[in-house]
């Protein structure tokens, strides 16, 4: 048999007892860590989320609780009564926050029993994830775990705490939609009572926020679930959380200016670190150019150079080919390290080969000249052109990408990343920010033959880039913004279209026709037809943002309960089969797969 609470209080959580409270009596309540037996002295380390706390039992002083305390094992739920007294001497532990104290133990009952935990429930304990996924309730009692969750919980006040300073309304959008044909696979979700239709959740509460705009609320904002049926990574979700703001009568300066003030507010708040109060903007067109990728890691250097003009006409023929088809020929240039070893630049060859790279081009800068198998291939006064281009030194490494501008810039920048993190150039303590800003409206597809937004269809183009609409449309500009945080995008906004007319043409450049457009989107031109202010917004990836806060490389780490990277929940097993009941109550039938 258990005890029972019976009339037994706690006085506080275990991890905030102190020495300013010696002599005074407590009652705490939590898990066993770990028990350990000392002759007659029984010592019981005991968790909750705020920390650990030592527990003394003495036969002399209690002899049924000592008994008692004999049968704990770890991971029993107990409750105690006791003294709080100063620890023996030489026994004090400066790296705990309850290290100088520890209970003289009066009373203890064991409110609940438990197995044998699968895992050791410490942070030193390396556990496979989905082990730890499976027992998430388990994984959940680890300091570490819980240390990034009460994180996310502080971050989320000071979001909400700043914005209700600044004006923002919290105003909750529908879970249950429309689903759109532009963007991410929607998650569908069949309707019982109309029979054969679909509702979507939401990707992003887009549409109805640029309504509350409409509506006139001014500024609107909701920390809310959002759903995109997407492969995943390491910080991506299929259910994922958003810090989503709208604001009427504000241009881009205004958006990003007030968002600096609540990322400013959140690192202070969160882990006490301080961001400058105005942080630097680039254009796309730049970080391509600098960076090869629009979300660029700006801890390090390490830019790209462009070499395209420099080897149109050299003897090496695969750059003078790509050069003369209007291809582009681009560097790296690795300071230092040009001790890297064959195989080394093998796995750089079949890194950047993951993003379309047909082929890495290396070169070692000696004391004596070139090494490389096309160090031939160059005359002398080409050599010189290039060092002097990619500023390189002797025991430098040159890394060459010649290709499709698109495939060169981003097999290289992702290169870039990756040889930051290789060569420990990208601390994770070092935050640094950079607003991207200007990029392209649209995007070409050559497989469909059209062109698709770059950020979604209610991005309004640069004013001086309007007339470009219809003879240029891959010359215009977006008011468009994005946040990145050491190489991750951690949010994204635009101004919004809030002309009618321009919204109309916007779906007419995307292949969207009138009657389409009027089925899936007739609200929203509706709406823009009765007095739409200018508004324009930005959502942050929360889930992202924390888990870059914490520290740690999975987002998985900062989600209580999240999926896997095969959108599946190994604790609760979902998804699951459905009965045939169900199904038909849906109208629903479903075709076996093929074998």
């Amino acid at each position: 048999m258990n005890d029972t609470l019976g009339n037994w209080k706690r006085t506080q959580l275990c991890g905030t007892v102190t020495a300013a409270q010696l002599g005074q009596e407590v009652c705490v309540m939590g898990w066993v860590q770990r028990r350990r037996d000392h002759g007659g002295l029984i010592f019981i380390d005991l968790r909750d989320r705020e920390g650990v706390l030592q527990l003394a039992l003495d036969p002399d002083r209690d002899q049924a609780s000592h008994q008692k305390a004999a049968q704990v094992r770890n991971e029993f739920v107990v409750a105690v009564k006791g003294k709080v007294s100063p620890r023996p001497d030489g026994t004090v532990n400066p790296k705990m926050k309850t290290g100088e104290v520890e209970i003289e133990v009066s009373e203890l009952k064991i409110l609940n029993r438990s197995e044998t935990p699968p895992f050791m429930l410490d942070e030193y304990t390396d556990v496979a994830e989905n082990i730890r996924l499976k027992y998430r309730y388990l994984d959940l009692r680890r300091p570490a775990v819980q240390n990034c969750l009460m994180l996310r919980h502080r971050v989320s006040r000071t979001v909400r705490t700043y914005l209700d300073e600044n004006g923002f309304l919290e105003i909750e959008t529908p879970v249950l939609t429309k689903s759109t044909p532009e963007g991410a696979r929607d998650y569908l979700v069949p309707s019982r009572v109309n029979n054969g239709q679909f509702y979507a959740l939401p990707q992003s509460p887009q549409l109805f926020k640029q309504l509350l705009m409409v509506s006139g609320f001014d500024r609107y904002a909701q920390i809310v679930k959002c759903f995109r049926d997407e492969d995943l990574r390491a910080d991506r979700q299929p259910e994922f959380t958003q810090i989503d703001c709208e604001m009427s009568f504000v241009d881009r300066d205004d958006v990003m200016s007030i968002m600096e003030g609540m990322i400013r507010r959140v690192f202070k708040d969160g882990i006490g670190v301080e961001i400058p109060v105005a942080l630097p903007r680039i254009t796309y067109a730049e970080a391509l150019d600098k960076y090869g990728v629009d979300n660029p890691d700006v801890r390090f250097n390490l830019e790209l150079v462009e070499l395209t003009s420099l080897v149109k006409g050299c003897g090496f023929k695969v750059f003078a080919e790509v050069a003369a088809k209007g291809g582009m020929v681009k560097a790296l240039n690795v300071k230092g390290a040009a001790t890297f070893s064959r195989k080394e630049l093998d796995d750089l060859t079949a890194f950047a080969a993951i993003y379309g790279a047909k082929g890495m081009a290396w070169v070692k800068v000696n004391a004596d000249g070139w090494q490389s198998p096309i160090a031939k291939f160059f005359t002398a006064e080409e050599l010189s052109s290039i060092e002097k281009a990619l500023g390189a030194e002797a025991g430098d490494l040159l890394l060459f990408i010649a290709d499709s501008a698109k495939i060169a810039n981003e097999s290289l920048g992702r290169l870039r990343q990756h040889l930051g993190q290789k060569l420990g150039l990208a601390k994770k303590d070092d935050f640094k920010f950079v607003w991207v800003t200007d990029f392209p409206l649209f995007e070409w597809d050559e497989a469909e033959q059209r062109h698709f937004a770059v950020h979604h269809p209610f991005t309004a183009p640069l004013d001086e880039d309007v007339p470009y609409l219809d003879t240029e449309p891959g010359r215009v500009r977006a008011k468009a913004y994005d946040l990145v945080l050491n190489g991750s995008e951690i949010g994204g906004g635009s101004i919004r279209i809030h002309d009618q007319a321009i919204q109309q043409q916007m779906f007419s450049l995307l292949g969207i026709g009138s009657e389409e457009a009027r089925e899936k989107f007739g609200f929203l031109l509706d709406a823009l037809s009765f007095g739409a202010p200018p508004h324009g917004g930005i959502a942050f990836g929360l889930d992202r943002l924390v888990m870059i806060l914490a520290g740690t490389d999975s987002i998985r780490d900062v989600i209580a309960f999240p999926k896997t990277q095969r959108a599946t929940c190994l604790l609760s097993e979902a998804p699951g089969e459905v009965s045939e009941k169900q199904l038909q109550e849906l109208g629903i039938r479903l075709r076996k797969p093929v074998k």
